[in-house]
């Protein structure tokens, strides 16, 4: 059974995941699998590439900042206050692409999607700099999120990086 849950601000487990910081506010232990909930600041020229989650519907609200999105074939400028809702099976991105970094809400349900930041991700320390991947922790994490049902680029010369 499910209880409720409060997390204050300012709490939650935060890593760092290829140059972006994420925050797990809610994950598959805490709402018995329904959705995972991530708060990340993603500095100018950070983002995935395209690709498609197979098991999930992910959903952004950019809390500041701004986001340029590709969603199926449209491109488009995500803001604050913008809702992204991306259906499962939709092949999807979204890249920093402002001087500034950008704060967003995450959701994916049903949860689970949130191990790859927990497993994938380095445990972040206050107060030093997000470090940006290497060919190899991408390719790490590439085979981690393919088997949470992630489809997308394998290596950094795929993902045109």
């Amino acid at each position: 059974m499910t209880e409720p849950l409060h997390v204050p601000a300012g709490q939650g487990t935060t890593t760092w995941f290829d140059g972006s910081a994420y925050t797990v506010k809610a994950d598959t232990s805490t709402t018995a699998g329904a959705l995972s909930v991530l708060e990340s600041s993603i500095p100018p020229g950070s983002g995935p590439p395209l690709h498609i989650h197979t098991r999930e519907d992910e959903a952004f609200y950019v809390l500041s900042g701004e986001l340029e999105f590709h969603v199926r074939d449209d491109v488009f400028t995500g803001c604050a206050g913008d809702f992204v809702f991306v259906p499962r099976g939709t092949p999807h991105r979204f890249r920093n692409t402002s001087a500034h970094v950008a704060r967003t809400v995450f959701l994916y349900t049903p949860a689970g999607f949130e191990e790859l930041f927990l497993r994938a991700g380095d445990l972040a320390v206050p107060g030093q700099p997000i470090p940006r991947w290497g060919p190899d922790r991408f390719e790490r994490a590439t085979r981690l999120a393919a088997d949470l049902g992630w489809e997308g680029p394998r290596t950094e010369t795929e993902a045109g990086r």
